[in-house]
């Protein structure tokens, strides 16, 4: 279904923007485990550990035509993930994406949104399975490419919930992307802030490595898109 996918697409573009994705200053501190690196040598660092981890978290916020949505994702290994997008206007959604298959299940107002009250009542609480057969959008090997993190700078050390970080600037234009490399441990991105964009956001990253359970729904809580398409 096209809102499905457009909910996985705009998830999907939270997190690749994010990583191909305004800090605070700090002062130095101990060692620098960066010592003598650039700042694209600490992000392509940064890129492959974070990628190696596998499993991750994110979460934030991002901002579309003006409207905050509110995202969050659990990540597995498999590149299967979960989580939920949702806003005050538009409403929230679950997702699930579990191998080439993804499902929806979201609140009244987000399919009153997509298909007015009719396809709100077909599904109201139960997901909907998208017949797209596509990779998953939750792949750590497509959000964690370093291509594009390239002529960054590095600025001033700072924190993220209290771990030590390097803070590295891309900017273009009026657009300034940040990132934030953890500096004790694997050098894991643990936040990428976006500003000047015309979808700014903010996401924290954290539960590297860690399992993330990921299960399709049960079949009778699933709907036909095939039905929801004709309305029946």
């Amino acid at each position: 279904m096209a809102a499905n996918r457009k909910l996985l697409a705009v998830a999907a573009a939270c997190a690749a923007a994010v990583i191909g994705v305004t800090g605070c200053g700090g002062d130095g501190g101990d060692k620098d485990p960066f010592d003598g690196m650039s700042a694209d040598k600490i992000a392509d660092k940064a890129s492959k550990a974070s990628k190696d981890a596998g499993s991750f978290t994110m979460k934030g916020q991002m901002k579309q035509k003006g409207e905050a949505s509110n995202i969050e994702f659990a990540v597995a290994e498999s590149g299967d993930c979960k989580g939920t997008m949702g806003s005050q206007k538009s409403g929230t959604a679950e997702f699930l994406s579990v191998g080439k298959v993804s499902y929806v299940k979201a609140d009244d107002k987000f399919w009153e949104g997509q298909g007015g009250s009719a396809a709100a009542e077909l599904v109201k609480g139960r997901w909907v399975k998208s017949a797209a057969k596509e990779d998953s959008v939750c792949n750590p090997d497509d959000m964690f490419k370093s291509d594009k993190l390239k002529n960054l700078k590095r600025e001033d050390d700072s924190e993220v919930d209290g771990k030590k970080a390097a803070v590295l600037t891309q900017k273009k234009g009026k657009e300034t992307t940040t990132f934030y490399v953890a500096m004790e441990g694997k050098p894991y991105f643990l936040k990428v802030v976006n500003k000047g964009s015309d979808d700014p956001g903010s996401i924290t990253f954290g539960g590297y490595g860690k399992p993330v359970d990921v299960k399709a729904p049960p079949a009778k809580d699933v709907v036909d898109p095939q039905k929801l398409a004709s309305g029946s």
